[in-house]
């Protein structure tokens, strides 16, 4: 209302869609004034819905308040803004201006009808507030069944911990309570929304979200990595139902360079995205660090191969065989931008004398050549440096290719270990040591034949600057250790080699 005004001459806000909330809306709205009605739960009825025979008259609440959420619900002059709140007002009689936050229901109010069958198929339960949490309701809900406006909506409030923890910020919690209902093709789908990877995660990925998984608080996590794998494999044996392609709707063409986890998953998203995708690799199999760089025990072809055609079946363009010599080409080709993917294939070395000695070799390098069908020939002595996944997964092929005696040797100690735990106790059935808190100085050879690997014991100090505490060497404490091979897995970086020409990359990885 203005100042010298009588009557309210615009738009009136009412904040609350309780029974006061709609007799003020309906009184003005009939009077021919404009009326925003604001409630911050998805419907209107306010706590009069609750209620039942508390009237001195005996009447049922909800038969009072019925007719006048209809009418709220009808009327022309009346807009109900529900799920939302108002978090600012500003300006004077007359002339307010609200800011109202309008909280996402995740689902389109225009397409639904109210009729609950998303409801029924929900896998979701949550403490119903309508019934003071007495009772359950679904995730996707109404409040009651007269509800104003009644649209159904999902409550969110925020990512559960298994989520957050994922870096690809898979669903978990969606996909977990899917598999619970046999609703297995489903689940895959949920993992599909995010990333195309669900077999290959499922076997591979360290799965930060078990550790954070709310149930281990009260006994053990959740095995979420063995469901995914297993949404996958269900898929593989069942078969894929037909995929339907995006629609094209962007004319300028993308070049994805490197056809690994990152390009392909760039491409999967881009594609997705309604852009024509090419993905351009030189080796003979897509794939990139997942084909050549993870054993075959631990992640199939068979695995691999189905992701892959996933991807292809929407529509991404893959060629083998084929290497990228500028970015320019692909310019005077009609690519609009190209994403460079060409992966971290170049080892990191020690500096350590005798490095350069025939017989010591990169941890990846060794296990593309496996991959390959090309393996380096071992003695029956090998010693693999480092602690992280690369190192186990090396020390267990060169056990299968007949290395009898396999060491790893790791500076710190075993809970600073980066590799995961599953597979370190895998390892050490299988018979391979691991020697802790110890460090190679020296690669030994003799008449250009590697013979040993010459180290120190260590002990650990101050946190250095990722968190850990630091390795310090024991003087005196020197051996030696037997080796015919010494496998390097202590970090990879960027094969400049493997990069168009026109771009380079810094010491910390960047290309540029």
């Amino acid at each position: 209302m203005t100042a010298n005004d009588s009557k309210p001459t615009g738009a009136v806000l009412v904040v609350g869609g309780g029974i006061a909330g709609m007799q003020s809306a309906l009184d003005l709205a009939n009077s021919g004034i404009k009326v925003y009605l604001v409630e911050k739960t998805p419907s209107i009825g306010g706590k009069m819905a609750q209620l039942d025979k508390t009237f001195p008259t005996n009447d049922c609440a909800m038969c009072t308040i019925s007719p006048k959420l209809v009418e709220c619900g009808r009327h022309k002059d009346i807009k109900i803004i529900s799920n939302a709140e108002l978090l600012r007002l500003e300006g004077q009689s007359g002339r307010f201006e609200a800011t109202v936050l309008r909280h996402a229901s995740y689902v389109d109010a225009e397409k639904c009808t109210g009729c609950g069958q998303c409801a029924i198929v929900c896998p979701v339960q949550a403490p119903s507030e309508y019934d003071e949490r007495l009772a359950a309701r679904k995730a996707i809900h109404i409040p009651f069944q007269q509800a104003m406006p009644k649209v159904f909506a999902v409550t969110k409030k925020g990512w559960s911990p298994c989520r957050s923890a994922c870096p690809a910020g898979v669903n978990a919690q969606g996909y977990t309570a899917l598999i619970s209902e046999g609703k297995f093709k489903e689940a895959l789908a949920v993992v599909r929304s995010t990333m195309p990877f669900a077999s290959v995660c499922g076997r591979v990925c360290i799965h930060p979200c078990e550790k954070d998984c709310e149930r281990g608080k009260l006994d053990q996590p959740i095995a979420i990595r063995a469901l995914k794998r297993f949404v996958a494999d269900y898929e593989l044996k069942s078969g894929r139902l037909k995929v339907e392609r995006p629609r094209a709707t962007k004319a300028e063409k993308v070049a994805v360079v490197g056809s690994g986890p990152a390009g392909l998953t760039c491409a999967y998203d881009l594609v997705r995205m309604g852009y024509p995708v090419t993905v351009f690799e030189a080796m003979p199999k897509a794939g990139g660090l997942l084909r050549y760089g993870i054993p075959a025990y631990r992640l199939p072809d068979s695995a691999l191969d189905s992701e892959v055609s996933y991807i292809r079946e929407l529509g991404v363009d893959i060629r083998m065989n084929t290497t990228v010599r500028s970015v320019a080409d692909l310019q005077k080709q009609g690519y609009a931008a190209t994403f460079v993917a060409t992966g971290a294939w170049s080892g990191l070395r020690m500096g350590i004398p005798g490095e350069d000695t025939t017989g010591v070799l990169e941890a990846l390098r060794f296990l593309r050549e496996v991959r390959s069908g090309s393996p380096a020939k071992l003695g029956e002595r090998v010693a693999v440096v480092g602690g992280g996944n690369a190192a186990v997964d090396a020390s267990r092929v060169a056990l299968r290719l007949g290395a009898r005696r396999v060491s790893i040797l790791y500076r710190r100690s075993r809970a600073e270990m980066p590799a995961d735990p599953r597979e370190i106790e895998d390892a050490e059935r299988e018979g391979i040591s691991i020697q802790l808190l110890v460090s190679p100085i020296r690669v030994l050879s003799e008449n250009g034949r590697l013979t040993g690997i010459e180290c120190t014991r260590m002990e650990l100090g101050e946190p250095d600057a990722s968190g850990r505490r630091r390795p310090v060497a024991i003087k005196g404490s020197e051996f030696i250790l037997p080796a015919d091979n010494v496998i390097m897995a202590i970090g990879q970086s960027v094969d400049r080699n493997a990069l168009p020409q026109g771009l380079t990359a810094g010491d910390d990885g960047t290309v540029r």
